[in-house]
């Protein structure tokens, strides 16, 4: 199990120990919050399971100053799920993710899942500064990162023209 703990004033200790209690893992759904995503998920009708995501996502990218640790962790597990359904990506299967089907997402929730990750991955994210505190920070952030890649694969540097019309 991976301890998340943070030396910071900004989190409270009872808030502290939800966190180092909650996550077993560097994936996007090892952790109760991302679980009870998926569960949330699951109940939610099939035809608004895209609103969800999509809301999900929005929140995220959408934070002003702090992204909360909830916040940042239900916008990877979306991400993740989008991502399952790029051409690169993988699926996610665990007990932990969502039973239920899904629908097939919309194109433009890539982008919107990829900018929620750069979010994430930021400055003033709570989930990126309690990983840094970790031995798995690394891990994290490449598992993220790779994430990221699938959703919006960056493409060759053009070169510069060799003149300007």
């Amino acid at each position: 199990m991976t301890s998340l703990t943070v030396a910071s004033a900004k989190i409270p200790e009872q808030r502290h120990e939800e966190i180092s209690m909650g996550t077993w893992g560097i994936g996007p759904f090892e952790d109760d919050t991302a679980a009870d995503f998926a569960d949330t998920l699951d109940e939610t009708a099939l035809d608004e399971r895209a609103n969800l995501i999509r809301s999900t996502l929005n929140r995220a990218v959408q934070a002003q100053d702090y992204l909360d640790f909830s916040e940042a962790v239900e916008a990877v597990a979306a991400a993740a799920l989008i991502a399952a359904q790029c051409p690169d990506g993988e699926p996610v299967i665990t007990s932990f993710g969502p039973d239920q089907a899904l629908p097939i997402f919309a194109a433009d929730l890539r982008t919107l899942a990829a900018e929620a990750l750069d979010r994430v991955l930021a400055d003033e994210s709570e989930l990126a500064e309690l990983w840094d505190q970790t031995a798995d920070g690394p891990r994290w952030r490449q598992s993220v990162s790779r994430l990221r890649g699938i959703l919006d694969p960056r493409s060759e540097p053009q070169e510069d023209p060799l003149f300007e019309i």
